[in-house]
């Protein structure tokens, strides 16, 4: 386990490993710049960056790159999905370390508080009952986003019941929360289930899909990474003291419980955005924090940068992954992440130990 000091009340560890975060960068921009490229559809490398380069800055021949299939395939297909991967793995990543230090759980993923089970009750009910349509063609989105808000707040105000939530007190909130939307959810698709197509749809965006990508959903969903991610990067002793537990906290002059609550809603808000834009994509807040705090530590200062990029760099190839796996179709990226995840969880949850700050647990 790494080894932290306290002082003058503070949570400190070592430095911020600047040269992985450098690497890692330099990963995702390459990344990007090669998954481009890789498609169904085959193109060569030179039209696709010459697509791009006068889509961003005018150069090249407007007729053969402003227009016409090839500018479609590249600019409105594969970079933005590309675009929107490397966001959503970076807000699911930051929820993911910032859920597992608010209730102080390695096990824990933005999804353990019922936000999943709240955004698929959402979505359940746009498509079932067409609740949502006045929002327009994206109502689906929308409802999703907002039923994974609403379970949100009610885990905070269900922790806060009978005295300060605490970290075991929002474990028990979202499992119960969790439960009642996924019997509301069963429920609905039982009784109402009158279109042959409704029960496909709503397998579809519980299962995650990056299809719907756009430069205008793309805009807003950046920018509430990069203000989550932002506010997060300054936060990194208050993370670092959760791990030290409430009463150790207290001692050292800082009172947790409400910073608990509006990391929760802060990281919910994200959640809740990358649910809108691709439906539920679950364990990658799980798998990445992990990766990231076996190979540097415990500490947020390094966790957050870290966690960022390769959460965004994980996403995007898995959606390459994705389209390119099965001939003529398109796995569901939630498919794919469940895969890999899964077995990570079951071997997390028999290791006898695990460093996670504060104490070995």
């Amino acid at each position: 386990m790494k080894k932290h000091t306290i002082k003058n009340g503070i949570f400190h560890g070592k430095p911020v490993c600047w040269t992985a975060v450098i690497l890692l960068a330099a990963a995702l921009v390459l990344s990007l710049l090669w998954a481009v490229t890789i498609g169904s559809v085959d193109l060569a490398m030179g039209d696709v960056y010459r697509v791009i380069l006068f889509k961003l800055f005018g150069i090249g021949d407007a007729q053969l790159y402003g227009s016409g299939s090839m500018s479609d395939i590249v600019w409105y297909v594969r970079l933005p999905r590309l675009i929107l991967a490397i966001a959503i793995g970076a807000s699911l990543s930051i929820a993911g370390v910032v859920m597992q230090a608010i209730v102080k759980n390695p096990l824990a993923d933005p999804y353990v508080l019922g936000i999943s089970s709240g955004a698929s009750l959402g979505a359940t009910i746009a498509i079932i009952l067409g609740i949502g349509t006045a929002f327009g063609s994206g109502y689906v989105g929308i409802m999703a986003f907002i039923g994974a808000f609403l379970v949100s707040i009610g885990v905070i105000v269900l922790a806060n019941m009978g005295g300060k939530a605490t970290s075991v007190k929002l474990i028990l909130a979202g499992t119960a929360l969790s439960s009642v939307c996924g019997a509301a959810s069963n429920f609905l698709l039982y009784v109402k289930n009158n279109s042959s197509g409704a029960m496909e749809a709503v397998m579809r965006w519980t299962m995650g899909s990056l299809a719907s990508a756009n430069w205008e959903t793309n805009t807003l969903l950046c920018i509430t990474t990069a203000v989550g991610v932002l506010f997060f990067l300054t936060q990194y002793r208050t993370l670092n003291l959760m791990l030290l537990g409430d009463e150790s906290a207290i001692t050292l002059g800082t009172d947790l419980h409400h910073w608990r609550v509006l990391y929760l809603v802060v990281a919910s808000f994200m959640v809740g955005f990358a649910v809108y834009a691709a439906g539920v994509i679950g364990f990658v807040g799980l798998v990445i924090p992990h990766i990231v705090r076996i190979l540097f530590g415990t500490d947020h200062k390094k966790l957050v940068p870290l966690c960022t990029l390769l959460g965004a760099l994980f996403l995007l190839w898995a959606d390459v992954l994705c389209r390119t796996l099965l001939e003529r179709t398109e796995l569901p990226i939630g498919i794919l992440t469940s895969i890999i995840g899964a077995p990570v969880f079951i071997w997390l949850m028999v290791r006898k130990k695990y460093g996670f700050g504060g104490k070995e647990s």
